[in-house]
């Protein structure tokens, strides 16, 4: 049985007592290899960390078909739907544009807060970074850019699936877990094997540190405990 009964209980147990890098040594153990988003998508500041349900949102570029003429009363597409339609835990999650442009910024993260949403990601750039760190949202992105993205790109669905550069699929409701050292997707299906996984391993690491600080070899403490 799990050792939560809620999404709270459970990201709380998340955010105490895990990390990315243990709970994607244990997919790695079960033949998930591929659960980490590109590697280019960090929080804005190095603390940041957010736990929730993937609110998946997929973008696209206007490219040639830029809103100047027909559509321009209509800047972003979906986006401010995608926004208004966040709920409680959930996490903004978007890929689909080109790098040219801010897919997240300071008024969405108000909005999202007012939603009670727990963060966003998104494979791009984002902007309004003193205002985001102000209102301390957790915000993973490729970097800081502040061109906008009025007219050079918007949303085009949302809770639905999708997939980033690297193969890696979101599906809506798939646990989002991200750190300093990345952002990764535990499935919905899987979450309560890999999460009970994670916890033995990382309680088990607790061990393999103790016994080194006591002047336990690396070799022997491989050995005794099988982890390192």
């Amino acid at each position: 049985m799990p050792n939560w009964n809620t999404d709270n209980e459970l990201f709380d147990l998340l955010k105490r007592e895990l990390f990315t890098a243990v709970v994607g040594d244990v997919m790695d153990d079960i033949g998930l290899f591929h659960q980490f988003l590109p590697r280019q998508i960090q929080p804005l500041r190095d603390d940041m960390t957010v736990i929730g349900r993937a609110m998946p949102v997929h973008e696209a570029d206007y490219g040639d078909k830029a809103p100047y003429e027909k559509g321009r009363d209509k800047p972003f597409g979906l986006m401010f739907k995608a926004l208004d339609d966040l709920n409680e835990g959930e996490v903004y999650i978007s890929t689909g544009a080109s790098p040219t442009y801010a897919l997240w910024g300071e008024l969405m993260s108000l909005q999202a807060m007012k939603q009670k949403a727990v963060g966003a990601v998104v494979n791009g750039v984002s902007r309004d970074t003193h205002g985001i760190l102000k209102l301390n949202f957790p915000t993973f992105s490729t970097g800081r850019y502040a061109q906008d993205q009025g007219v050079r790109g918007r949303v085009i669905d949302f809770r639905c699936s999708i997939m980033f550069p690297n193969g890696v699929e979101v599906t809506p409701g798939d646990i989002i877990f991200g750190d300093i050292d990345g952002v990764l997707v535990v499935p919905k299906e899987n979450e309560e094997d890999i999460v009970s996984r994670a916890l033995d391993k990382v309680r088990g690491e607790n061990m393999v540190r103790q016994s080194i600080e006591k002047g336990m070899s690396s070799q022997e403490a491989f050995d005794t405990y099988g982890i390192m």
